[in-house]
This record gives C-alpha cells, sequence and structure tokens, in this order.
C-alpha cells in the first residue's frame, strides 16, 4: 500500500496495558466511524504495515483501544508507540453537496460567480490556519480561502467548484503590481 492511496487516521499515543493494547487518538470529525476496524495501517520507516485488528473499543472520545494482531506486550506496543496510522481511501465515506475531501478536488476547474472559469485546482494548503484551494491561473497560483461563505457549490459530475471570491482577491494574482 502507497502513502498517496491512503488517509491519515490518527496516531498511536500511548500504551494501555502491559498485554500490548494501545491507545490510537483518531484525527477525523467522526471518530464513531472507526469504532469496528478490522486493520489498518502503521507508518514505520517510510513504509505503510498492515496491522490486523483483533481488537476495537472506544477508550474516550476520539480515542480507540486497540489489540493489534502480533503485539503481545509492552515491547511490541514500545515499536509502534507514536506510529501514524492510515487507512485506504476506499474506506473513507462517500461526502455529498458542497463537503470535499482535499484530495478528491484536484483537477477541479475553478469558476467564479462574476469572472467566469479562473483555473484549475492544483493544490490545498491546509498548513495554515486558513485551508486554502491552490488554483492555477495561467503561470500564476491564487490562493482561495475554503470557506462556506465563498464555496457554492462542488460538482463531481462535471468536475467543477463555484465559487464567489470577494472583490480583487483574484486580480491580486492576475494584474502585476
Amino acid at each position: 500500500m502507497r502513502f498517496e492511496d491512503c488517509f491519515f487516521l490518527g496516531t498511536v499515543v500511548r500504551k494501555y496495558s502491559f498485554k500490548g493494547e494501545v491507545i490510537l487518538k483518531l484525527d477525523t470529525d467522526n471518530p464513531e466511524l472507526y469504532q469496528s476496524l478490522n486493520s489498518l495501517y502503521l507508518a514505520q520507516n517510510n513504509s505503510l504495515i498492515p496491522f490486523f485488528v483483533h481488537k476495537c473499543t472506544t477508550h474516550k472520545p476520539g480515542l480507540l483501544r486497540l489489540r493489534l494482531e502480533d503485539v503481545d506486550n509492552e515491547e511490541d506496543a514500545n515499536l509502534i508507540l507514536k506510529s501514524k496510522a492510515y487507512l485506504p481511501l476506499t474506506k473513507l465515506p462517500k461526502l455529498a453537496g458542497n463537503k470535499f475531501y482535499y484530495h478528491e478536488i484536484i483537477g477541479f476547474d475553478v469558476v467564479d460567480k462574476n469572472l467566469g472559469d479562473i483555473g484549475c485546482v492544483v493544490a490545498i494548503n491546509d498548513h495554515t490556519t486558513q485551508a486554502t484551494l491552490e488554483v492555477s491561473i495561467g503561470q500564476k497560483t491564487a490562493l482561495i480561502p475554503i470557506v462556506d461563505e465563498i464555496i457554492l457549490e462542488v460538482q463531481r459530475e462535471t468536475k467543477s467548484i463555484y465559487v464567489d471570491t470577494p472583490l480583487g482577491l483574484i486580480d491580486l494574482y492576475i494584474n502585476d503590481a
């Protein structure tokens, strides 16, 4: 399995018992969707290693207690401590309407309410306080905030995102200063 075929689920944050159980801190808005995991991948040495889940229970909100195959004691648990957990993209719940996963809109055309076709989504920048669409406009890249007031509609069938950008935002990127 490759990293690009997976999504980040969470991190193994601590050991739970001397029998090798661990606590997985989930990075999701819907932790209840993952309460019956059968397997997952843990990142180790830049590779994804599959682990079968023998037991999965809710520990606290946002935390799962896991009993993994071949993790039978504290020493085994220490080896996976702080590992990032992943699941295949196919395990993501389907979203509808204007909700979307960042990876699914790469390549979508962006159409502004007033300006028409702007360009194509080439990336998502979510490393700042406000996540933004990175939209290729000719040789330049425009940053459009991902907020409900700007994202009007997501059409998966036509691979288009309809936006209403603030007056002058796109001009910042297409006009030379």
